[in-house]
């Protein structure tokens, strides 16, 4: 018994055959994704790198798609450090690109920046429950007189809820009521919210991207993303380690981290919302294709030149830039260029681990002085588990992930000696669809495709 396993991704479209009994890799393909005109054409590419006999005995199917914008949500909250940002954690939390995060009661102009960007759904939260309703219904009113006409997920004050859903039901193309985010002040509870996301995505979302046909034959199960995601936490419960993940892609880099990001040093108080032992930050300025302008923007050409062993011409860096930025299959055609593309990756990472983990500050007391964590304390996680093309395809994938781990600022809380480990056959998305359903043949792949620094 065997099993497809799929990733129509926003540029290659990867499968992985497996066996179910005994568990085991048969083999993996892959080619351009299609979005532009039919995505199984671009699986029927892959799937002929595969014989007719290892195609025989296929009994399940899944897939996961980051094609077509991916899962794109608007989060909205009360307060923005609250349930603005428990909203925008159970978003990410569910493999989504939260384009946006609002707070407070939202405005005119605000509703003309919502109806610009084009969400595929909307995440309605505020106020523990029994707490503060006005500004909710408010909101809710505010989305059921726009026209913006997206699926609403609400997952805010219980209290509020049926009255919300009763201001949005025909407004609106779809209402799910999940648990709150935010029940109590400083407490966190994200996976309600995350179900009647992916519940609302494989109901609706997929209809409206085209994607119907995708869902019924090869059984579309997950953003890409949340497979991704599934993959970790099942490492990290196998191996019984904090796990950091860095997925590296065309137009974002995500980091995934499975760590409680405690402090580790004395003398240190957490301040703010408690984070989610599985966090995910995207960074949409962070791709090494599509968003590669906005890296290089982002990072700096002189920051990029020196990770370069020789001084770029002028405009060399942004002409390659432009280049690759214009045609996702784009390849560097000589050492400059595989260096520069090298650079970009290392890019890629710090500045993704540097925006996801969390950091120091000092304050002064009558006491003396203490410090402040802000975010995630990562700097004692176990392993760090490279994923993307780049680094599959690089020459020294380790060496780049140890540069990318030198980082200058000591108040920054990244990973300062993990294990690296290396995603080398893009298994991860396939572990995460398998894991629910046949976790004893996921691990087997885990063991297959994560490949360790002999270093």
């Amino acid at each position: 018994m065997k099993a497809l396993l799929i990733d129509f991704g926003s540029t290659y479209t990867k499968a992985a055959l497996a066996n179910l009994d005994p568990p085991g890799l048969i083999g993996t393909a892959q080619a351009l994704t299609t979005a532009s005109t039919d995505l199984l054409e671009g699986l029927q590419t892959a799937l002929a790198e595969f014989g007719r006999a290892e195609l025989d005995g296929i009994a399940v199917k899944r897939a996961c798609s980051s094609a077509a914008g991916g899962l794109r949500i608007v989060a909205i909250g009360l307060v923005p450090a609250l349930t603005a940002k428990a909203a925008r954690e159970a978003a990410l939390g569910a493999g989504a690109r939260v384009l946006a995060t609002y707070a407070y009661t939202l405005t005119s102009r605000e509703i003309g920046e919502i109806r610009g960007l084009r969400p595929d759904m909307l995440l309605l939260a505020g106020g523990a429950d029994g707490g503060e309703q006005r500004t909710i219904l408010d909101n809710a009113a505010l989305i059921a007189e726009s026209g913006l006409g997206v699926p609403v997920v609400y997952a805010g004050n219980k209290v509020a809820a049926d009255q919300a859903s009763l201001l949005l039901r025909g407004r609106v193309p779809r209402v799910i009521v999940a648990a709150n985010v935010m029940p109590e002040v400083n407490v966190l509870q994200t996976e309600p919210a995350r179900q009647a996301i992916r519940e609302l995505y494989l109901q609706e979302i997929t209809k409206a991207k085209g994607l119907e046909r995708i869902q019924r034959e090869v059984g579309l199960a997950m953003p890409t993303p949340l497979a991704v995601m599934r993959g970790g936490e099942l490492l990290q419960r196998s191996w019984q380690q904090s796990v950091v993940m860095v997925d590296i892609g065309g137009a974002t880099t995500d980091i995934h981290s499975f760590d409680d990001g405690k402090p580790t040093a004395a003398g240190v108080i957490l301040k703010g919302l408690p984070e989610p032992f599985v966090k995910r930050t995207v960074e949409g300025d962070l791709g090494m294709r599509l968003s590669a302008a906005a890296l290089l923007q982002a990072v700096g050409a002189e920051r990029l030149q020196s990770q370069l062993p020789f001084l770029p011409e002028d405009g060399e860096l942004q002409d390659y830039v432009n280049r690759i930025s214009a045609s996702k299959d784009v390849l560097p055609r000589n050492g400059r260029e595989s260096l520069i593309e090298r650079a970009l990756a290392i890019a890629c990472i710090r500045e993704a681990l540097v925006r996801h983990a969390g950091h120091l500050e000092e304050a002064f007391t009558p006491s003396g002085r203490l410090w402040i964590q802000q975010g995630k304390d990562l700097t004692r996680a176990d392993l760090l588990v490279g994923i993307g093309g780049v680094l599959a395809h690089a020459g020294d994938p380790y060496d780049m992930l140890r540069q990318a781990l030198q980082i200058e600022d000591s108040l920054t809380l990244t990973p300062k000696q993990p294990r690296l480990y290396l995603d080398r056959h893009y298994l991860l998305a396939a572990v995460g669809l398998l894991s629910d359903i046949y976790p004893q043949a996921a691990e087997a792949l885990l063991g297959e495709t994560l490949a360790p620094s002999e270093v």
